[in-house]
């Protein structure tokens, strides 16, 4: 690019960027009635176009707004009938107050019961060979005490 191109295209960004008309907008903002105004009495109305737009963030807000108000409301009574339940020392307080820790209980077991089932292993042993057991009693039992009595046998293999 030449200087005089350069020039001329800097010249043309500068008036651009910082020309001090305004632009033209493409849609009306306001509406301004210049008919001229009656001497005495009410002013006759003017129709004024109505074209209202809300944005899909702003309606999305309101919903959300409006479902988080209503979860947290229904939360809150919740609550409130929790709390009351509570209050009242009767045995539905009491059963209130209970009931969840015995439910997670009752799961915890369940759940306890089960890993133990399925850790426990289950083993055959084969033994080959003959099996031979002695067992000799000698009878060399003797019992002590009075109150608390102990009796020992002796027993060998």
């Amino acid at each position: 690019m030449s200087d005089s191109e350069a020039a001329a295209e800097a010249r043309r960004i500068i008036e651009t960027e910082f020309r001090t008309q305004q632009p033209v907008r493409q849609f009306e903002t306001s509406f301004r009635d210049d008919s001229p105004l009656p001497r005495y009495g009410d002013t006759p109305p003017v129709k004024q176009d109505d074209r209202r737009i809300v944005p899909a963030w702003a309606a999305g807000i309101a919903v959300a707004s409006i479902g988080v108000g209503a979860g947290v409301t229904g939360i809150g009574c919740g609550a409130w009938l929790v709390l009351q339940g509570l209050a009242s020392v009767t045995l539905a307080g009491v059963l209130m107050a209970t009931l969840p820790f015995a439910g997670i209980a009752m799961v915890a077991t369940a759940i306890g019961g089960a890993i133990s089932k399925a850790r426990s292993a289950v083993t055959k042993t084969v033994y080959e060979g003959p099996v031979t057991q002695h067992t000799e009693i000698h009878n060399n039992s003797s019992t002590r005490g009075m109150f608390f009595a102990r009796t020992r046998n002796d027993i060998h293999r």
